[in-house]
């Protein structure tokens, strides 16, 4: 954009506090006629060159990216263990990779469902991903059900059988209910009754919170959302987006 047009621009912006401001400088001591004779001439310019317009609107969102940036950097360095470290969080992939990968879910996201078999297979092809997952319900009673009973099944059992449930519920048809989660546990090999009664402790609820304040603090409104680095990815992605977004971490690191 031309110097002319962003001065242009920012005169037109400013107009109205000269005229409140005391005449003391040049352009304050303009009269109310040379004021409308200079809006119109900018009215003009602007309407014979209305690519000044999405100049200026790219260059603002560029700014605007830049500052996002640099806020999901220091918001990721101020909270890196509760990110990456979390002991409440489940972990998949190779625990020893070179790249974490961590993703805010909703098992009732249909992007989340889709993301599901994609993240798999980048974690798989890759080989030195390391993966954690966090429970992020935010689509309604049935997301926050899935997500207490996974919870509640991990804190009970471990890891292992929480990987098994995460990937049951992330395909599971239909609503979640007391009778789907009692027939998931048990084919499971786990009796169920004690993950049901567990759901609404406050053990699993207070993940659940923790996991909103870190969202929150991160401007993670939706799922699914991804972080790696020093970078957040907000919103579902196919599997060579992915895949770049991995290379781009390993080649910054």
């Amino acid at each position: 954009m031309t110097r002319l047009a962003l001065g242009l621009i920012a005169g037109l912006a400013a107009l109205p506090a000269f005229a409140e401001e005391p005449a003391t400088g040049t352009t304050s001591s303009m009269t109310e006629a040379e004021r409308k004779a200079f809006r119109d001439e900018v009215r003009a310019y602007l309407l014979e060159n209305p690519e000044v317009l999405i100049e200026a609107m790219d260059v603002l969102q560029q700014r605007q990216d830049a500052a996002g940036l640099e806020r999901d950097t220091q918001v990721i360095a101020a909270n890196s263990a509760r990110i990456f470290a979390n002991p409440n969080d489940w972990v998949g992939g190779n625990l020893q990779g070179d790249i974490t990968l961590v993703e805010f879910m909703d098992y009732r996201c249909g992007y989340c469902r889709k993301a599901y078999a994609e993240v798999d297979e980048l974690i798989k092809s890759d080989g030195n991903i390391r993966f954690v997952v966090k429970e992020f319900p935010i689509l309604g009673e049935a997301s926050m059900m899935s997500a207490q009973f996974a919870i509640a099944l991990k804190q009970l059992h471990g890891d292992e059988v929480y990987g098994k449930a995460h990937d049951a519920l992330m395909t599971l048809r239909g609503e979640p209910s007391a009778e789907t989660l009692t027939r998931l546990a048990e084919d499971l090999g786990l009796e169920a009754k004690p993950i049901l009664d567990r759901m609404n402790a406050p053990e699993v609820m207070a993940v659940i919170q923790d996991n909103y304040a870190l969202a929150e603090q991160m401007d993670i409104t939706g799922t699914p959302a991804f972080i790696m680095g020093d970078s957040v990815m907000r919103g579902y992605a196919p599997l060579d987006v992915m895949r770049e977004f991995v290379s781009d971490m390993r080649a910054d690191g």
